[in-house]
């Protein structure tokens, strides 16, 4: 529904009493807190791209949408007290329908040395959900029909999403629990492997195990979205081969446009494609580089776009941006090993380091993109595929309950 959306400037936790049911930071600004660039169109383009935002659901495939400090020395504290804000304005703003929530995101691991473990999972989501039972404008997604009635309804449908599997071993009734708790996404495992299979930063890929089975085999009987955004190479085309439903990858880019382990081989993007998975091209800091922009912008991110559209065509591609609501830079300085930054630049060209990338800093410039797929000729029907409606096909397909 674009601008039209029915946001009455509810801030996360004002059910509470400051500074004494929970401590307050200054947060950083949701809107406009760094000079990033808006994509320049002429009058016609202008319109267009409106009319598409008014009239098309849109979906991010991945962000973070909590607010952090606006002093990054803060950071820590700030994750350390275990409450984090939404940054309900911006996503107001953004003009988003839809959107999936990583719930993982370093404040576990500040709560304990293992960020995977069930309690600090449980955690998240009790936070989380309690901040958004206190008001009407964000509302937990269940179903793929969530997304047309936040369109309809000038609301956003906010989508629980794990970004690995907690550490539940043999106990797969767990799966079920994340399920009644909201959760409708989940990844197999985050960049280091776990009794599942093989992450991304891990050097030798073993493959999904036999409980990696058993949890794809469940995640489908019960409907729940397999992400094989942070999984290794043969775990990936292990999951796609044994789901009976389509998978999906919400936020890497393509190894071929700029070759980090981090990024996802022709071979995962065309098999995840061939069983009707959607794959969502992501825009955090130094991670979606192309060789003809290292200097990372939304023209990198819509480097990796055009090529992998043009490799398995435009109904498997949507946009997971996986920005946050502050210093996204500082953020991965501080948990660089955590989200094995390391592993991941290993090998790599020289790049131009930035403060952070220009056109798609945080949520709420998710419209940008609308705007850059018009000024280069996509049609209306294309555009209205990669920003909302093969999202919106998956999910229906997949969520089923």
């Amino acid at each position: 529904m674009g601008s039209n959306k029915r946001y009455s400037g509810y801030k996360s936790f004002s059910y509470l009493e400051p500074n004494k049911d929970y401590r307050v930071f200054k947060l950083a600004k949701e809107i406009n807190r760094v000079n990033s660039s808006k994509v320049q169109l002429s009058k016609n383009e202008e319109d267009k791209a409106r009319e598409i935002i008014e009239k098309s659901i849109m979906i991010s495939f991945h962000e973070h949408t909590q607010v952090f400090p606006d002093n990054p020395s803060e950071f820590i504290e700030y994750m350390r007290a275990g409450r984090w804000s939404v940054g309900y304005e911006g996503l107001a703003y953004s003009g988003m329908d839809g959107v999936f929530e990583g719930l993982h995101d370093g404040i576990a691991l500040i709560r304990s040395n293992d960020p995977w473990d069930w309690d600090n999972v449980i955690h998240q989501i009790g936070v989380l959900r309690s901040d958004i039972d206190h008001q009407d404008f964000v509302f937990i997604a269940k179903k793929g029909e969530d997304f047309e009635k936040a369109f309809k309804d000038g609301k956003v449908a906010m989508v629980l999403h794990l970004e690995g599997a907690p550490h539940i071993r043999e106990d797969l009734i767990r799966v079920d629990i994340l399920y009644g708790l909201g959760v409708r996404c989940m990844g197999v495992t985050y960049s280091r492997g776990n009794e599942f299979g093989s992450g991304l930063a891990d050097k030798n890929d073993r493959g999904l195990t036999d409980l990696g089975k058993d949890l794809v085999e469940r995640m489908n009987k019960i409907g729940m979205l397999i992400d094989l955004a942070h999984v290794g190479d043969k775990t990936s085309l292990d999951a796609i081969n044994y789901s009976k439903d389509p998978v999906v990858i919400t936020h890497a880019g393509a190894r071929s446009v700029w070759p980090s382990r981090r990024m996802k081989p022709d071979e995962v993007i065309q098999a995840l494609a061939e069983r009707g998975g959607v794959f969502g091209i992501e825009a955090a800091p130094h991670t979606t580089i192309s060789r003809e922009h290292p200097r990372h912008s939304i023209e990198s991110v819509m480097d990796h776009f055009k090529y992998i559209e043009k490799l398995v065509g435009i109904d498997h591609v949507a946009f997971g941006p996986d920005t946050l609501f502050g210093d996204h830079v500082w953020l991965h300085k501080v948990f660089r090993e955590y989200l094995s930054i390391r592993a991941f630049e290993e090998g790599l060209p020289e790049f131009p380091r930035v403060e952070f990338v220009d056109g798609l800093e945080n949520p709420s410039e998710y419209s940008n993109i609308v705007r850059w797929l018009v000024k280069n000729g996509y049609s209306d029907n294309e555009i209205r595929k990669v920003i909302g409606e093969n999202i919106l096909r998956v999910t229906k397909r997949v969520w089923r309950g």
